[in-house]
């Protein structure tokens, strides 16, 4: 074997032997692990689930800059008309986002199912401020229509 032919086969497994290391090293971290893959899944589920389901999407929209008109999209599909037309009253009175109550975006929420009755139920939406070290939190009282899922009426929890 020339010497030219084991540079080329040298510089070769070092390359092949980098490639390999790359690929490793982009794995995901539980591709060796006996643990299963993060995972999660939906369904068409009660009321709640679809305030949930709006919840976190809608945090998301607003939370995410260039997200457009998804917000007022989200709001338009989950909220039922009437509802949306007392909403925008009442975020031009108080100045705020009347679906977080709030000026700001919270950092985390935490949907409960309520009662239910006369063709509605209702949810407790925990919205949840500050640091992971000091957090503060406020609660809203989410109507549901039973017949649509949609939500009905949002106000601040007494």
């Amino acid at each position: 074997m020339s010497r030219t032919s084991r540079s080329r086969t040298a510089v070769g497994a070092l390359v092949g032997a980098a490639l390999l290391a790359t690929a490793g090293a982009s794995m995901p971290a539980f591709a060796g692990s006996s643990a299963p893959p993060p995972a999660r899944s939906g369904a068409n589920g009660p009321a709640y689930d679809r305030v949930a389901d709006f919840y976190g999407a809608y945090i998301d929209a607003v939370t995410d800059e260039g997200s457009g008109h998804l917000g007022s999209q989200l709001r338009t599909f989950y909220l039922t008309k009437d509802f949306r037309t007392r909403l925008a009253k009442w975020e031009s009175r108080e100045h705020a986002d009347g679906v977080l109550r709030a000026q700001d975006v919270p950092r985390a929420w935490k949907v409960t199912a309520g009662d239910s009755g006369a063709g509605h139920t209702w949810s407790t939406v925990r919205l949840t401020w500050g640091s992971a070290q000091h957090p503060t939190y406020t609660y809203l009282t989410v109507q549901s229509d039973l017949a649509t899922k949609k939500i009905s009426d949002i106000k601040a929890k007494s």
